[in-house]
This record gives structure tokens, C-alpha cells and sequence, in this order.
């Protein structure tokens, strides 16, 4: 019960003064969810779904599910996609829905897509699940009023066969969440949606017929928190198998695993080696992802292997 008291607290002052966004390993594989510039780029009806568990060990550390789903229309130049997730982490629950409209610019060989996202966000804490040491801590027995507030993501996402290069922005509104509310003085406890900055960058190289080099990188800002890079090295071997390793900086190295099932249907594996404070108490994270395409347009569209 004293790790889940810690985890909570840790992730409560986290949501005010630090990164608030889900964490993904398979970043690389999920840019819906970080930039809605990207929503219609792989020219099919593609889906995805990563479960995620962090801090394997740990009571109440995070547990985090993400669907992503976005197709181009007809018109070449537009993109619709849906993203949703609920990340829990000990008493704490977080849910996100959004709706994903992209306008793309069609180069000979490239594309220049903005996209926007509009949803909603709701934070929750089920008090019922700490049990404290001293039952009169005003805090801990205050209760948070549940709110859902809108959001609002802008991304640019530039790509052509062989590279990707994109920016984008999350919680445009930054609207704030009350955390709990003291009956007796009145006294209220907000946190803020801070602004979280995307920045990511992608190619294939190939190397020869049945080998791809495929580096990426992806770069995270946020006020009051560390600026953050994940560097990942993968290859491609047979449009069948990749393998890759990551490094996120000063804090977790991770091995990466992708199987190409069918032409449209994958499955991946990661696991994530921490190097932060919490190292000595957990075992690594586990990351699977599962994805599938859906070839609704003529096969002029498609790139065949999709590489991004």
C-alpha cells in the first residue's frame, strides 16, 4: 500500500510540474497519437492498439491502453482519424477521446499534412483505494470533484516514401482539473494541462534487398520538466521481422521486437530497461502492440512495404 501512496503522489505532482502524456516505446508505430498531421498517411483504413505496462513490480504503477484508427478519404486530401486511451496508475485514472480532421498538400513524391484534434480529457482519483496511515490527512480524504474538460492538439506531419518529419503541440486549451477541494476553508487544488511539445523524424535506408535500416527519433519538451529523446536503430529484415533498440535519455534503454504477420496485419514486442529513481524497484516495462490495414482504396494508393 506505501508503493501505491508513493506512485499516486508521484504521478499527482508529475500531472502539475512534469510530463502528463502517455509514454509509448513504439512511438515509431503510433504518431496518431502524438501528431494528427499523420491521420490518413498510410493511404488505408489503418488500427492500432498498444497496451502498455510500466514498472513491472510495482503496486499501482501505470497500466496504459491506446487506440488509434484514421484513413484517407476519397478526396486525396483529406484525413479523419479517432485516437482514445485510459491510463491508470494506482488510484489515478486518466481517459482521452479525440477526433482527427487532416488537410494534406499532394507533392509529386511528398506530402505536407496539418492536422487538428478536438476531444475531451477526464481525470479521476478513487480515494477508496489509499488507505492511509493517518486517517485525518486533510488531503488524502478530500475529495476530488470529477470535471471533463475539452482539448484541443495541432500537428504538421511531412513524408514521402522513404522519410517522415513532423511538429506538433498538445493541450492547445491547457485547462485545469481540480485534484481536491478542502470543505472547510474552501480551499481549492487545480492542476493545469501543460503544453507538450512534439518534434519526430523517421527514415528507411535500405541496405539491401532484404535488409532495411530504419532510425527515428523522437523529442519531448514540457515546462518544469527535462527536454527528452528517444533514439531507436531498427531493421527490417524480409518485410517480415524488425528488430530495434531505443534509448530514452537519462532514463530507460529498450529492446524492440515487430513481426509482419500478414502484408496488412503486425504484432510487436518491447521491454523497457529503467535507469530512474525507481530502478531498484521494478522489473522493466512491457509494451505490445497490435496493428491491422484495411485496403479500402484502388492500389495506386498504397505503398507496398508501408515503412511508416
Amino acid at each position: 500500500m506505501k508503493k501505491i501512496i508513493f506512485i499516486s503522489l508521484f504521478v499527482i505532482s508529475s500531472t502539475a510540474f512534469a510530463q502528463q502524456d502517455m509514454l509509448f516505446t513504439h512511438y515509431m508505430y503510433n504518431k496518431m497519437a502524438l501528431n494528427p498531421g499523420y491521420a490518413g498517411s498510410r493511404e488505408a483504413l489503418a488500427m492500432d492498439l498498444i497496451t502498455r505496462f510500466q514498472w513491472v513490480g510495482i503496486e499501482g504503477a501505470p497500466k496504459t491502453i491506446s487506440f488509434t484508427a484514421h484513413t484517407p478519404l476519397r478526396n486525396p486530401h483529406i484525413g479523419l482519424g479517432l485516437s482514445a486511451y485510459r491510463d491508470g496508475v494506482g488510484p489515478t485514472v486518466d481517459y482521452n477521446v479525440m477526433g482527427t480532421f487532416s488537410y494534406r498538400i499532394v507533392f509529386n513524391t511528398t506530402k505536407l499534412c496539418f492536422g487538428v484534434s478536438a476531444g475531451i480529457k477526464y481525470f479521476d482519483i478513487d480515494w477508496s483505494k489509499i488507505n492511509p496511515k493517518d486517517n485525518g490527512d486533510i488531503e488524502l480524504n478530500n475529495q476530488m470533484k470529477n470535471k471533463v474538460v475539452p482539448d484541443v492538439d495541432f500537428g504538421i506531419y511531412y513524408y514521402g516514401n522513404h522519410f517522415y518529419v513532423g511538429l506538433s503541440s498538445r493541450h492547445l486549451l491547457q485547462n485545469q482539473v481540480v485534484v481536491s477541494s478542502t470543505p472547510v476553508d474552501g480551499n481549492t487544488t487545480f492542476t493545469k494541462l501543460l503544453l507538450h511539445f512534439y518534434g519526430m523524424a523517421g527514415g528507411a535506408i535500405p541496405l539491401s534487398d532484404n535488409l532495411v535500416f530504419m532510425p527515428s527519433l523522437l523529442c519531448k519538451y514540457v515546462q518544469n520538466a527535462p527536454f527528452q529523446t528517444d533514439l531507436n536503430a531498427s531493421f527490417l529484415i524480409y518485410n517480415v521481422l524488425t528488430l530495434g533498440a531505443s534509448y530514452r535519455t537519462a532514463q530507460a534503454l529498450a529492446l524492440l521486437c515487430e513481426v509482419n504477420i500478414t502484408k496488412n496485419l503486425s504484432i510487436g514486442y518491447s521491454y523497457d530497461i529503467w535507469f530512474n529513481a525507481l530502478k531498484s524497484f521494478n522489473n522493466g516495462s512491457h509494451e505490445i502492440r497490435l496493428s491491422y490495414d484495411f485496403d479500402i482504396f484502388d492500389k495506386m494508393r498504397m505503398l507496398t512495404p508501408r515503412y511508416f
